[in-house]
């Protein structure tokens, strides 16, 4: 099938080129497809076998038998992870389409009843004798390759409730959380905002606080901020609800603090999260109060106001990067690096893989979705052509090159920990930036590029740890009750103020833009993933500058690792440690590094 594409034209005007949309038919055809109707049958047949073979009787099984259990389960895994894949990105790509949304929904409620039956079998599992379990593995090299899936597994059993209450949790959580998270998204997808004229949905008018023209960056801020305060109670019934939930989960399981499942799921321990979190802040004089000092100096400002944060630099061109010149620069810069890896991200523009324009309804942000290791990822942005626009497509393809290759370790030990899932996505950023920068024509290029990036950085270090410390605050907060929209804006701006320093005033309405940040509703904890993996990122590019000769190999070997290793051992081979605080010293140093660039071009 021809990819299908959709000519997208910038506010400016300028054509954007044909942009590419998803062709969701590797998954399915359609929403009737009779494949569909097969998968589904089949789910709900052998999920019930499944409880039906094993329940009760994990203890009893030989290593094969095992064996045989664990790839059944993960069959069916693959099977239901492809069924809600293919609902979940047709809703993503029209929020609003009714017909969509019921049918993403009900999907998910056949799947969570149909599965119900499996809830047995982690909570069976954590309650093997390790001795029997460790014989096992030593018995049967096929399954001891599953090793790291028990062990995370296992991780929970300290957490874990009666298998009634397991099951009733299970049973339910398509009312919960995941409710809640849909009517964030409807209601995000749905505002509409009217700046100078234009209305336009919140991507849109996101983006003009990048452009060149101040008063229209004020005028949209305002405008964001008038329909956020009007919609603001329905985003503090979301964050309460949710929090709340999570904090009478959390009490029943036992866990020491709402971060705990996050540390759990991300596989990573608590001392080095804090370890990067104390870090960042410890840095933020010479990171971000730095450089935003020198930011209002380029802007002849005295003081920044919060639409001035992510403001071009005044000798900065407005130039719109069209989708094939976009193509163009990442596939060059990743084929620079290894031949290999531009090759993994062809498929992505040719095949209907990556869905490019924005579009009423569509889910605002980028994203790339792994589906299942039986089809391949796709790319979801809203492109604008702006370079940051390059930069978002050199991210998510780095995300989808690292989905392709870790699918070789299959469904259950592909999948990466939050805090290595970024390795591929910020370094496929860098080797972009570090193609673009190397062509820089004059002085005043290099330092719009240079700019750039420790905007970037500043975006996905500072701000997301500030974001991470807003989180923690809130969870705290509604521990002690029902938090209000005011008690949620201060939150919001402690941290806010902390972060970006003393460059900063802050408009009136801008205490409500905690509002639209779907990780806090999606994947609570989620953001210190961003920072763990630029830190992580610039430590490995240093190591690959210095001209370690087998770097290729290793980085090759560590993107197909999956979620088969631990970070100690992923960082081994190149000589770092996650645990090691001089490690974040040293992924804050390469920012530093580029500020004092800027800084000596100012003398």
């Amino acid at each position: 099938m021809s990819r299908p594409v959709f000519d997208q034209r910038s506010s400016g005007g300028k054509s954007l080129g044909n942009l590419p949309e998803w062709d969701l038919s590797d998954l399915y055809a359609d929403e009737d497809a009779p494949e569909l109707a097969r998968d589904m049958d089949w789910l709900e047949h052998e999920a019930a076998h499944f409880a039906a073979d094993y329940e009760g009787k994990l203890a009893s099984l030989s290593p094969e038998a095992m064996l045989t259990a664990v790839q059944r389960y993960e069959a069916i895994d693959i099977i239901a992870g492809r069924i809600m894949s293919f609902a979940g990105l047709r809703y993503y790509q029209m929020t609003m389409d009714s017909d969509r949304a019921k049918f993403y929904s009900d999907c998910q409620d056949r799947i969570t009843t149909f599965t119900t039956p499996l809830v047995f079998w982690s909570l069976e599992f954590n309650r093997l004798d390790d001795d029997r379990l460790a014989a096992q593995l030593a018995a049967n090299a096929d399954l001891a390759r599953y090793k790291p899936v028990f062990d995370r597994m296992r991780a929970m059993k300290p957490y874990q409730l009666s298998d009634e209450l397991e099951k009733f949790l299970h049973d339910q959580s398509s009312v919960g959380a995941s409710a809640w998270n849909k009517l964030f998204d409807e209601t995000i997808a749905g505002l509409m905002f009217n700046v100078d004229g234009e209305e336009l949905n919140v991507e849109g008018t996101l983006n003009l606080l990048t452009g060149q023209d101040r008063a229209k960056r004020e005028a949209a801020m305002h405008e964001l901020a008038r329909v956020f305060g009007e919609n603001v109670r329905t985003f503090a019934r979301i964050h309460n609800t949710l929090a709340k939930e999570k904090e009478i989960e959390d009490r029943w399981r036992g866990f020491p603090s709402a971060q705990t499942a996050r540390h759990l799921a991300n596989h990573v321990e608590p001392e080095v999260v804090e370890a990067l979190r104390d870090a960042v802040v410890a840095a933020y004089p010479r990171l971000s109060h730095r450089y935003y000092a020198l930011k209002a100096k380029w802007l002849g400002l005295d003081t920044l106001q919060v639409w001035d944060r992510n403001a071009p630099l005044p000798m900065e061109s407005e130039r719109i990067v069209d989708w094939d010149e976009a193509e163009r620069t990442v596939m060059e810069a990743y084929s620079a690096f290894d031949p290999r890896m531009a090759d993994l991200a062809k498929p992505f523009f040719t095949k209907g893989w990556i869905d490019a324009a924005v579009k009423p309804g569509k889910a605002p942000g980028a994203f790339a979705h792994p589906t299942v290791t039986t089809v391949h990822p796709y790319v979801m942005l809203n492109y604008q052509g702006k370079p940051r626009d390059v930069m978002t497509l050199a991210h998510e393809l780095g995300h989808g090159v690292h989905q392709v290759l870790a699918a070789g370790q299959g469904e259950l030990l592909s999948s990466t920990p939050l805090t290595l899932a970024e390795t591929a996505s910020v370094f496929g950023e860098m080797l972009t930036f570090r193609k673009l920068l190397a062509a820089a024509k004059d002085v005043n290029e290099r330092k719009v590029m240079l700019a750039g990036k420790v905007e970037d950085m500043i975006n996905t270090v500072v701000r997301q740890i500030a974001f991470y410390d807003f989180e923690c605050k809130l969870h705290a907060a509604r521990r002690g009750g029902e938090l209000t929209p005011d008690d949620i804006n201060a939150l919001w701006m402690s941290v806010q103020a902390q972060s970006l320093g003393p460059a900063f005033a802050f408009a009136e309405g801008y205490e409500t833009f905690w509002a639209y940040i779907p990780h806090f509703v999606h994947s609570p904890f989620y953001v210190y993933a961003y920072a763990f993996g630029d830190g992580l990122v610039n430590a490995l590019y240093a190591v690959y500058e210095e001209g370690d000769a087998d770097f290729q190999e290793k980085y090759f070997d560590m993107l197909k690792a999956g979620g088969s290793k631990h970070h100690k051992a992923l960082l081994a081979p190149f000589g770092l440690d996650a645990s090691d605080p001089a490690f974040w010293s040293k992924g804050l140093a390469m920012i530093e590094g580029m500020i004092d660039e800027l800084e000596a071009m100012e003398g």
